[in-house]
């Protein structure tokens, strides 16, 4: 288990990462450039400019949902430059193997991005949770997708804490992997599937690379 020193560490370590330019296109227009309530547009592009210190020292407070289980909490887990330990094993529970019933220690970096991508967006007025469809997983949930024809690697970093599946509304596969990404803090798979729900996003504390599924 992550103790606070070495989520402080891994943390703090983001602030002065550079970022990579991606486009941001696909936001609900009327979510996106509310002219009446004086926000203004979302950048063309991610910089280093777009995230000051300012954002990297406040609160950090994460809302996720989780479609399987129903379950949805908005969490407090890092305030004055420490993580809260009791904040941050909540997070490993919904994040957990749903279908497995298994809990594991998630890495701090990937839940710094998920908490990084909710936060940019909120300052456009985009307030929707991070929606988890895959956090961890246990080896034979894993095995159990891959029977299934699911994508799931053979080693996917889902079984090492190291993984998940997100959408966030009012964001497309496009805007969500670019801003992910441009974290570079791993892997960042785009899922693009029609429908209303649409597609998703694999994100991962690995070695940096992109794909599409």
């Amino acid at each position: 288990m992550a103790t606070r020193r070495q989520f402080l560490n891994k943390t703090l370590g983001l602030t002065a990462a550079s970022f990579i330019g991606a486009p941001l296109v696909g936001l609900a227009p009327a979510r996106a450039a509310q002219q009446d309530g004086g926000l203004a547009p979302p950048p063309d592009i991610f910089d280093a400019q777009a995230l000051d210190l300012e954002f990297w020292v406040k609160p950090r407070t994460i809302t996720v949902t989780r479609p399987q289980s129903g379950e949805k909490a908005s969490v407090l887990y890092w305030k004055d430059g420490e993580v809260i330990e009791s904040a941050y094993q909540q997070l490993c529970h919904l994040l957990r193997d749903v279908n497995g019933k298994e809990t594991a220690p998630i890495d701090p970096k990937l839940l710094e991005t998920l908490w990084g991508a909710q936060a940019f967006v909120a300052r456009y007025g985009i307030e929707s949770p991070v929606e988890i469809l895959s956090g961890y997983r246990t080896p034979a949930s894993n095995q159990r997708l891959r029977e299934q024809g699911i994508p799931a690697a053979r080693q996917s970093l889902h079984m090492e804490g190291k993984a998940a599946d997100v959408r966030i509304a009012n964001l497309n596969e496009e805007v969500l992997g670019g801003l992910v990404k441009s974290f570079r803090q791993g892997g960042v798979g785009f899922y693009y599937r029609g429908g209303p729900r649409g597609g998703w996003i694999h994100a991962d504390t690995g070695l940096k690379r992109t794909w599409k599924g």
